[in-house]
C-alpha cells in the first residue's frame, strides 16, 4: 500500500503449510520470547521501518513495512532483508528456503493478510485459531514498538474483516476435526446439550478433546473411567471430571447420555448385552456412543438396540469431510 508522501509500501515474507513441509517450518518458526529480539533485528535494516512476525505451527512470516522513499526499490530490498533475515536468525542456508518462500507487496500484501486472518488460507478453512494467533502477534509487535500508523491500521483492518467473513458467510460452521464433530452428533440426537452426562472410556486423547468440547457446549457432567485408576484420575484432572471405577461401566453407561470410548483395547468392551442392559435401566432414553478407538471399541450390533447411536471413526471424519466441503463452498 503506497501513498503519494512516500509513506512506504507494505510486504509480506513467509512461508506457510502450502509452500513447506512441518520440517522446514520447525526449523523457521519462533518462541514467543525470541519475537522481542527479532523485531528489533528486522528494524535495525534501514529498508524496514515496522514489522509483525506471526509464527504458528502452519506458518512464519513477517509483514512489514519499508522505509519512505522510492517503493519500487525500497520494496525489493526491504523484502531482500526480510528473506535474508529469515535463513539467519533461524541458522538455514538461504538457497535452501528459496524454493518455500513466497513474497507479496503492496494490495497484494492487504489481500493475503485478509484471507490469512479470516482463516481462508488456513490448513482448515474456517478455523478460529489463526485469528487469535494473529491478535497475538500483532500485540508482541506492539509491546516492542515495531509497528505504526499503517502496518497497524491495516492489522485493525484485518481483525474488522476477519469478523465480518465469520458473522456473514457460515465458513466456520459445521466441526472441521475429529475431536469437536461428536458435538454436532450428540446435538443431532438431543439438540440441547444443557444437563447432559458425559463419559469417557480409556485415556485417549481424541476422545478427551471431544469431551472438552461437548463441556463448552454445555454439557454439565464428565465421567471418567479407566482400567488403570491412576490414569483415570489424571484424565478426570485434565478435562475437569471425575473419575469412577472401571467395574462401574454398566452403571456407568446407564447414567450417561454420551460416551466417548478410545481404549487400547483389542477385542470390543462395548457389546450388546452390557448396552441392553444399560438402556433397560435408562428406560430406552438416547444414548450416543462416539467409538474412536481403532481397533473399534463398540460392537456394531449395539447401533441395533433402540435408542442407542452409534459413530466410529470413520462416521466422524465423513462428517468432517462434509462439513470443510461445507466450508470450502463458503470461502468460494
Amino acid at each position: 500500500m503506497t501513498s503519494s508522501g512516500g509513506s512506504g509500501e507494505l510486504f509480506v515474507v513467509g512461508l506457510s503449510w502450502r509452500t513447506a513441509s512441518v520440517a522446514v517450518r520447525e526449523r523457521l518458526a519462533f518462541r514467543d520470547e525470541e519475537v522481542p529480539r527479532a523485531l528489533g533485528d528486522l528494524l535495525g535494516s534501514p529498508d524496514i521501518d515496522e514489522a509483525v512476525i506471526l509464527s504458528t505451527c502452519n506458518r512464519v512470516e513477517i509483514y512489514g513495512l519499508t522505509s519512505p522513499g522510492t517503493t519500487g526499490s525500497r520494496a525489493v530490498a526491504a523484502a531482500a532483508e526480510a528473506r535474508s533475515f529469515l535463513a539467519r536468525s533461524r541458522g538455514v542456508a538461504a538457497e535452501g528456503l528459496a524454493d518455500h518462500l513466497y513474497e507479496v507487496v503492496d494490495t497484494d500484501a492487504i489481500r493475503h493478510l485478509f484471507r490469512v486472518a479470516a482463516a481462508l488460507d488456513s490448513m482448515v478453512v474456517g478455523e478460529s485459531q489463526i485469528l487469535g494467533q494473529l491478535k497475538d502477534a500483532y500485540g508482541a509487535a506492539m509491546r516492542a514498538q515495531a509497528t505504526g500508523a499503517i502496518l497497524g491500521r491495516s492489522m485493525e483492518k484485518a481483525f474488522q474483516v476477519a469478523k465480518r467473513v465469520r458473522s456473514e458467510t457460515g465458513i466456520s460452521r459445521g466441526a472441521a476435526n475429529v475431536s469437536s464433530v461428536a458435538v454436532e452428533l450428540a446435538r443431532r440426537v438431543f439438540g440441547d446439550l444443557m444437563g447432559k452426562t458425559v463419559l469417557v472410556i480409556g485415556a485417549g486423547k481424541m476422545s478427551a478433546l471431544a469431551a472438552r468440547h461437548l463441556r463448552v457446549a454445555g454439557a454439565t457432567s464428565l465421567l471418567v473411567t479407566n482400567r488403570s485408576p491412576e490414569r483415570a484420575e489424571e484424565l478426570a484432572a485434565e478435562v475437569e471430571g471425575t473419575a469412577r471405577p472401571w467395574d462401574d461401566l454398566p452403571r456407568l453407561l446407564a447414567e450417561s447420555d454420551v460416551v466417548l470410548s478410545s481404549t487400547g483395547a483389542t477385542e470390543p468392551v462395548l457389546v450388546p448385552r452390557l448396552l441392553k442392559s444399560a438402556m433397560k435401566v435408562r428406560r430406552w432414553r438416547p444414548l450416543v456412543v462416539v467409538d474412536i478407538a481403532v481397533p473399534r471399541d463398540a460392537d456394531p450390533a449395539i447401533a441395533k438396540l433402540d435408542g442407542v447411536y452409534l459413530f466410529n471413526i470413520d462416521d466422524l471424519e465423513r462428517v468432517v469431510a462434509e462439513n470443510l466441503k461445507e466450508r470450502q463452498k463458503e470461502a468460494d
